[in-house]
């Protein structure tokens, strides 16, 4: 039997979940697909738990706007949905005299991308803030802040479900096809479903290739290649000796071993990159290997020694990993989000979210509103 939907959204991670919650709220029948037994337990709830200021971005980029965009829409977000989450701030450091231009460079690109509130430290003022911290040069970036992820998908499915979305656990999108009528969908699971929904929303993160893949008739010249990019983190034993989130100068692949904290304070260093063999495409999706190796943490003390010497021996212990959904790959220039919509591809009500890595947590909510707009709903 063919059941009729107006919108299905593949994927309850953060941005699936604010992705249903802004359809749902304006009235639109959502389903809410997911393959796992609980949402956001991939990328979503894997992660450095980091509210981004907009810094790194070329400016104009969808990255860059839509971090800024949902920065404020989700301090206001956790204010109204009592969503935990603290503003404490970063520090970016430079740990020697040739990389404080870096820094300034860094000034200017947040500037450009309108953040605003950006400032240079002497080595004076770094002391006075964070003693243990050794470095020449710090740039402060006051609006960063941590966030209870989890949390935070709970508001948001609240929300949504309140509007009358329904989520539907360990229903993966097995095939689809793109016809006349609209989408037509065949999920798999216990209670197998055959849908004919109006609009999709491609928001499997890690998988949307392969989704994109599994649809008869989407042209596969405009399916980005995908990689997938491993983050481990190790947990300090004992206290932090630092109030806020302590990031070297960005790396290829990510942003440095930095320290995040959580919001019980504890402190944590990751991710580091560690690149895993490309996904294969037209092969099933399978399961991702997120153990830590405790052996990799020795490469860690190292880099953490640069702005923190004080770090003891043997104080690391594999925390977790995560995985970015990269469509980038490892000698290539960062790649921006890619929301591709019926402009793009020609289809009416399909949008695909590719490339959705960091700052998809903080720009969940702006790339809802953008995922509207290409829908063209008001």
């Amino acid at each position: 039997m063919m059941e009729s939907v107006a919108a299905a959204v593949i994927g309850a991670g953060v941005v699936g979940l604010a992705c249903a919650r802004a359809l749902a709220r304006r009235g639109i029948e959502t389903l809410i697909l997911e393959r796992n037994g609980a949402f956001g337990s991939e990328t979503s709830a894997r992660n450095s738990e980091v509210i981004h200021a907009g810094i790194y971005y070329p400016t104009g980029s969808l990255k860059a706007r839509l971090c800024v965009a949902g920065r404020g829409q989700l301090y206001d977000f956790c204010a109204t949905h009592g969503v935990s989450h603290r503003r404490c701030g970063k520090l970016i450091v430079a740990t020697s005299s040739t990389q404080t231009d870096r820094l300034s460079a860094l000034q200017r690109q947040g500037a450009a991308n309108g953040v605003d509130d950006l400032r240079l430290l002497s080595i004076a003022e770094v002391r006075a803030q964070e003693p243990e911290l050794r470095c020449a040069a710090a740039l402060l970036s006051p609006s960063t802040g941590i966030i209870d992820s989890h949390g935070l998908m709970l508001a948001l499915l609240g929300d949504a479900e309140r509007a009358g979305a329904v989520l539907a656990l360990r229903s993966p999108l097995c095939s689809g096809s793109v016809e006349q009528s609209g989408l037509l969908l065949a999920s798999g699971g216990a209670d197998p479903l055959r849908l004919r929904a109006a609009m999709m929303i491609n928001a499997t993160g890690l998988w949307a290739p392969q989704v994109a893949a599994s649809l008869a008739g989407f042209p596969t010249a405009l399916i980005p290649q995908n990689f997938h990019a491993k983050g481990n983190y190790y947990a300090l034993a004992g206290r932090s000796p630092f109030a806020r989130l302590i990031y070297p100068l960005p790396e290829v692949g990510g942003l440095g071993v930095h320290l995040t904290l959580d919001l019980g304070g504890q402190a944590r260093f990751g991710p580091d990159v560690e690149w895993l063999p490309d996904p294969t495409p037209g092969r099933p999706i399978g399961d991702l290997d997120y153990r830590v190796d405790p052996a990799r943490a020795d490469a860690f003390y190292a880099e953490i020694r640069r702005y923190w010497p004080g770090l003891p021996d043997d104080a690391l212990a594999p925390a977790y990993a995560g995985i970015r959904p990269k469509i980038s790959g490892r000698s290539d220039p960062a790649a921006d989000f890619v929301i591709q919509g019926p402009r793009q591809h020609g289809i009416a009500g399909l949008i695909n979210l590719f490339g959705i890595e960091s700052p998809g947590l903080t720009s969940c909510l702006a790339i809802a509103d953008h995922v509207v707009a290409e829908l063209e709903l008001g």
